[in-house]
């Protein structure tokens, strides 16, 4: 082999050495095809985001306008028919308590339900719970809540016989009115969901042995309502 052709050999080899292998030209395509797929994930995050955010706006703009009040209940009247006491102790009797419940909101509607309501004195039950039927209350609306609350043999301690005995001669007792369920509140198609409901009524009334149907109350009685 002459020198020159030696020459063109080592030329042709470094140019062959020097170019670009085919395999790089499609590693730098999925490199720029890569770029292009982040930007598209970052973009529906940031519509998703963005959808979030409003929704958390109206609910937000929802409930300042339709901000439901819990109802409030006061006792306005009272009535015992029956208080008496047998061995070993046990208590018999027959109450009533007028409550007044009203919904204090203009817009939103309040609906009961699994209500039931009994009496205690001392932190004792002296009437049976009794289940009330459900109730639904408009906008800025009233319901006076007014059932026979009673029953007969109901055990209970000396505390609580010598206690409402002493209480019935000095002429005032003091009674305690629980009212219990679930509510929800309703803002046209818009429905929260339920929640328990807990009121509790002190009530002090002026009793004596003389005492049969109405008795008089001795202070206002506004309920506390826990939700």
């Amino acid at each position: 082999m002459g020198e020159g052709e030696a020459k063109a050999e080592h030329a042709a080899k470094a140019e062959h050495k020097n170019a670009p292998s085919a395999s790089s030209t499609p590693e730098s395509y999925s490199k720029e095809g890569g770029g292009g797929g982040g930007g598209a994930l970052r973009a529906i995050c940031g519509a998703i985001f963005t959808i979030l955010v409003l929704l958390g706006i109206i609910a937000l703009i929802l409930w300042l306008v339709y901000r439901p009040h819990k109802p409030r209940l006061t006792v306005v009247g009272a009535a015992i028919y029956d208080l008496n006491f047998t061995a070993p102790p046990l208590i018999s009797t027959s109450v009533q308590f007028s409550v007044l419940a009203r919904n204090p909101n203009r817009r939103v509607s309040i609906r009961y339900d699994k209500l039931s309501m009994y009496v205690t004195y001392k932190d004792q039950i002296i009437t049976p719970p009794l289940p009330l039927p459900p109730l639904r209350m408009g906008h800025k609306s009233t319901v006076v809540i007014a059932p026979v609350l009673g029953g007969a043999g109901i055990p209970v301690s000396p505390e609580v016989a010598n206690g409402l005995k002493n209480d019935e001669a000095y002429g005032v007792v003091w009674m305690r009115v629980v009212i219990l369920g679930r509510l929800r509140w309703k803002a046209g198609a818009i429905k929260t969901g339920r929640y328990g409901f807990y009121a509790t009524c002190d009530v002090w009334l002026r009793f004596n042995r003389s005492s049969n149907g109405q008795v008089p109350l001795l202070a206002p009685s506004t309920c506390k309502v826990d939700v």
